[in-house]
């Protein structure tokens, strides 16, 4: 979708990748292509992918709302592998809005922008800034988790093949039979 910034110049969003909760949870890779202001910042998964966005499916656990003059919401989203951490605040103000509107326990589908924190104790928080939320029934969830499951064997087929999946395996000594083993523990229908 092609949408325009306040310079007048058109830009392309980049498409959302399927991602499921424990590959996103161990992305540790963040950077950005291009040196202007406003170039692209990524992450890098495990098994090569580079995402700006990211969208997922999974039951809304633990929302809050935060904050008293500048309120924010943030929540978790369980999917058949772990926990997303979420939230959206004044400055995506339609996905906080979104955000109010669900209750706990429901399904929903995610588009966010991934975001890496080092912590102060030299471990790291992933977290999605969420873009849009919606309440999905079960059957979009199942059908988000064959998607999620085929990208991700797509993204171990040709793992160390691609400039960024060689990279993602030196950084992250990344072993492709954990990841199928998640894919089919989420396929199967078992907590990961």
């Amino acid at each position: 979708m092609a949408e325009k910034e306040s310079s007048g110049k058109t830009f392309e969003r980049e498409p959302a990748k399927r991602v499921f909760a424990s590959e996103l949870r161990e992305a540790r890779v963040q950077f950005k292509e291009g040196s202007e202001e406003m170039s692209p910042s990524y992450i890098m998964l495990p098994t090569g992918e580079r995402c700006n966005r990211i969208f997922f499916c999974g039951e809304l656990k633990n929302k809050e709302k935060r904050g008293d003059q500048n309120i924010f919401y943030t929540a978790r989203v369980k999917d058949a592998t772990g926990l997303f951490f979420i939230n959206a605040g004044s400055y995506q103000q339609d996905a906080m809005l979104q955000m109010a509107s669900l209750e706990n326990d429901s399904y929903v589908a995610v588009t966010g922008k991934p975001i890496i924190r080092e912590m102060q104790d030299g471990g790291f928080f992933v977290s999605v800034r969420v873009e849009s939320i919606s309440e999905v029934d079960d059957g979009t969830y199942r059908l988000w988790l064959d998607d999620t499951a085929k990208a991700t064997l797509d993204r171990i087929e040709v793992f160390g093949e691609t400039e960024d999946s060689a990279k993602a395996g030196e950084f992250y000594s990344t072993d492709p039979e954990k990841y199928l083993k998640i894919i089919y523990s989420a396929l199967a229908g078992e907590n990961y």
